[in-house]
């Protein structure tokens, strides 16, 4: 059984920082690349950012390039968004997931948190 537990999220003002954690449990060996990815309400879940178990490299969608960046430690089963200079449109359901692949797209992943909410007031 695979469990991806999520934590650090929380209510912030506009230009602020949080850090959000993934830890997972269970099975890890099929899982190459992790994500985040957030939903806000009334729109799709879309992707935020993807690091690679084993290299490290990186990911980011154009909309918070420059402000989060994501990282790991491969001997924690952790990985971590910190997310910078947010914005209120940063607002959202925060996801991390799993998936055997290299892929930014939702329906690769296979194993998901379960989700923790981020609020950035203006």
């Amino acid at each position: 059984q695979v469990q991806l537990i999520e934590s650090g999220g929380g209510l912030v003002q506009a230009g602020g920082s949080l850090r959000l954690s993934c830890t997972v449990f269970g099975r890890t060996f099929s899982m190459n690349t992790m994500g985040w990815f957030r939903q806000a309400p009334g729109k799709e879940r879309e992707f935020v950012a993807r690091i690679a178990w084993r290299s490290g490299v990186t990911y980011y969608a154009d909309s918070v390039k420059g402000r989060f960046t994501i990282s790991r430690d491969n001997a924690k089963n952790t990985v971590w968004l910190q997310m910078n200079s947010l914005k209120p449109e940063d607002t959202a359901v925060y996801y991390c997931a799993s998936t055997p692949g290299t892929t930014s797209y939702t329906g690769d992943y296979d194993y998901w948190g379960q989700g923790t909410q981020v609020t950035v007031s203006s």
